[in-house]
């Protein structure tokens, strides 16, 4: 599905990360984790093509996405990639329902097959209930569930996210680990992890740990 080939970061003389190789399967679940400054987030937001790495190639089903162009890359990030991040970025004068339905609407599709298929996702996710509140109306575990459907709404093949559980209390975080799972049965995509939760990263399929801008395991 994925495949990260010698990828190496610099900012100034600061090498970031030193040669990263990865294979990622289609609907399997990889966590990375490793201390602060080890250099996992530049390397999930270089996967996710949110950052250009100084060398090395990033391929999507064989497609090398690091040829493309800044208009390109953001077509192609809309339509398969998926992210969650610790600050959920909901916007907040919009509904959740609004919310979700934003990557589709930059996509150009339909309001109403936009909306219906929000609606299911935010079903799934048990937050029929909460269509029409804005972000300040939802708890903590709601807003991320609802930073999660919008992930999902362009039917993504990855879903990248960092550190999802860092401003979850433990009752939401073991529900958000459930969710996971619950997700790559229903939906099959590949989703990849960078977390400080041991929990979280020990359900994956793959564990990885960074170090020094390594993999050391």
């Amino acid at each position: 599905m994925i495949i990260a080939k010698n990828i190496e970061k610099s900012y100034g003389n600061l090498k970031v990360l030193k040669g990263i190789d990865l294979e990622i399967k289609k609907g399997e679940i990889v966590s990375i984790v490793g201390a602060s400054g080890a250099g996992k987030t530049t390397f999930l937001q270089i996967l996710g093509t949110l950052s250009r790495p100084n060398s090395g190639q990033i391929l999507f089903d064989n497609i090398e996405v690091t040829r493309y162009k800044d208009k390109q890359l953001a077509a192609f990030r809309n339509e398969n990639i998926g992210f969650v991040f610790q600050f959920h970025h909901l916007l907040p004068e919009f509904t959740a329902l609004e919310n979700v339905c934003i990557p589709a609407f930059i996509k150009k599709e339909s309001k109403t097959k936009v909306e219906k298929r929000a609606k299911e996702i935010l079903e799934f996710l048990n937050l029929q209930h909460r269509f029409d509140h804005k972000p300040k109306e939802l708890s903590g575990g709601e807003q991320q569930r609802v930073a999660v459907a919008r992930a999902l709404i362009n039917e993504p093949s990855v879903i990248f996210a960092d550190e999802p559980s860092g401003n979850l209390d433990s009752e939401n975080k073991q529900e958000l680990h459930n969710l996971f799972l619950s997700l790559r049965d229903k939906f099959n995509p590949s989703i990849v992890l960078v977390t400080h939760d041991d929990d979280l990263a020990n359900m994956a399929d793959k564990k990885l740990t960074m170090r020094d801008g390594l993999f050391i395991s």
